[in-house]
């Protein structure tokens, strides 16, 4: 009896490609089911002595390159499903990145908000003892993701030590620098993106390229910066309460200081209060989508005015979206190569760690600098030589490289 792909998001992005005579039906049927798929429970006793038992999950996509790699992540919505997708992006990004690595990802399904900092550690350490006979330097080696963070990966390397009576700081990554973790790695999608940017207007001067970047957290605050201090004008900056627009151009040192400060971005007062979907639809050169998935719909594609877009959040383009913009002769980065500076680094502590190296910031930064502009223009070779968009090509380039 045939399966039914765990991944249905995968089967459909495969499906394309495989429509586009972009790789054969039986790499589509090899990719869309994940290697291996290990579930468990998680036994929570809560600081008030109730007992609470927690779905976990551990999803191996690959690990035909090497290691399973890819974030925990603790959240209500966590399924199968979901683990799944997000462990079959991370095979074709460490792929399309030429990393020694498969992909994996994992999960607990609850609400860390609703739970005190001891109920945490006590579930990232149980995590640790439901999978540490999958989990290993060289089996699968995890790093944070959505609500996870240098501390609780800490909770789960000395978990580890614990269990198996050795200390192995290349069992995770995303520690923070005392505890074993890479200098960079704070920055590293940023800067990632930032160095594809240089790239790709690498023949026009800054002050030309006009920014609009929606997302103000970490990778979007930081890119904004880095473009804003290499003289790129940046137009506008939003948050999830709204956005600020100065067709002049914003001072960025000036608006993360009033946002550090507490305040709304929408109220920064050298410039225009505007919406979210407003931002996204400015007259700018470049569009950055560093917040939230789904941000550009069919619904909103056609406001779209921008003439690049790269996506460094994951998913912030939806695929009927895409089609909208391709249509309109939009260019787009896809997420698959944009924000992949962070496994990248990732990589780099793991190798660290391994060999008992410690790197500058400067060499990590320079390190990625060359891997991400190799993996940008390879892709972008491949996209022109096939006469497919980039997303399309960098997936052909990740997926040969699994399969072969």
């Amino acid at each position: 009896m045939k399966s039914e792909p765990l991944c249905i998001d995968c089967e459909k992005r495969l499906g394309h490609l495989e429509s586009q005579e972009l790789i054969s039906h039986e790499a589509k049927q090899l990719l869309e089911h994940p290697e291996r798929v290990i579930q468990a429970e998680l036994p929570l006793s809560r600081d008030d002595g109730t007992l609470e038992m927690l779905k976990a999950f551990r999803i191996q996509h690959s690990t035909k390159r090497g290691p399973a790699k890819g974030g925990i992540r603790f959240h209500q919505e966590v399924d199968p499903s979901e683990v799944a997708a997000l462990a079959f992006v991370m095979s074709l990004k460490t792929a399309l990145l030429d990393l020694p690595y498969g992909g994996g990802k994992g999960g607990v399904q609850f609400n860390p908000k609703e739970y005190s900092k001891t109920e945490i550690e006590q579930v990232a350490r149980l995590y640790m003892r439901a999978f540490s006979d999958v989990l290993g330097p060289h089996k699968d080696v995890p790093a944070p993701d959505v609500n996870t963070t240098p501390e609780i990966m800490g909770w789960m390397r000395d978990e580890y030590a614990k269990i198996t009576g050795a200390d192995e700081p290349a069992i995770i990554t995303g520690k923070s620098v005392a505890e074993g973790g890479s200098e960079g790695r704070g920055t590293a999608t940023a800067m990632g993106a930032y160095f594809i940017l240089k790239e790709r207007f690498a023949d026009q001067e800054p002050e030309s390229v006009s920014v609009a970047i929606q997302g103000f957290g970490n990778a979007g605050s930081i890119l904004a910066k880095l473009l804003h201090k290499d003289g790129f004008m940046v137009v506008a900056v939003s948050d999830s309460r709204g956005a600020t627009y100065n067709k002049a151009g914003l001072d960025i040192d000036a608006v993360s200081k009033h946002k550090s400060g507490g305040n709304k971005i929408s109220e920064f007062t050298d410039g225009e209060s505007i919406s979210n979907q407003e931002l996204l639809a400015l007259d700018v050169d470049l569009l950055v989508p560093a917040a939230l998935g789904d941000a550009i719909t069919t619904q909103n594609a056609t406001d779209v005015k921008a003439s690049v877009i790269i996506e460094v959040a994951n998913g912030p383009v939806t695929t009927g979206a895409e089609q909208v913009l391709d249509d309109q002769g939009v260019e787009i980065i896809p997420d698959l190569l944009a924000n992949a500076g962070g496994v990248t680094v990732s990589y780099f502590e793991w190798f660290q760690n391994v060999h008992e190296e410690k790197w500058t910031e400067d060499e990590v930064n320079q390190k990625l600098q060359g891997m991400i502009a190799d993996s940008y223009h390879l892709t972008k070779q491949a996209a022109q030589k096939h006469k497919v968009r980039l997303r399309d090509a960098a997936y052909k380039i990740a997926i040969e490289r699994i399969l072969n």
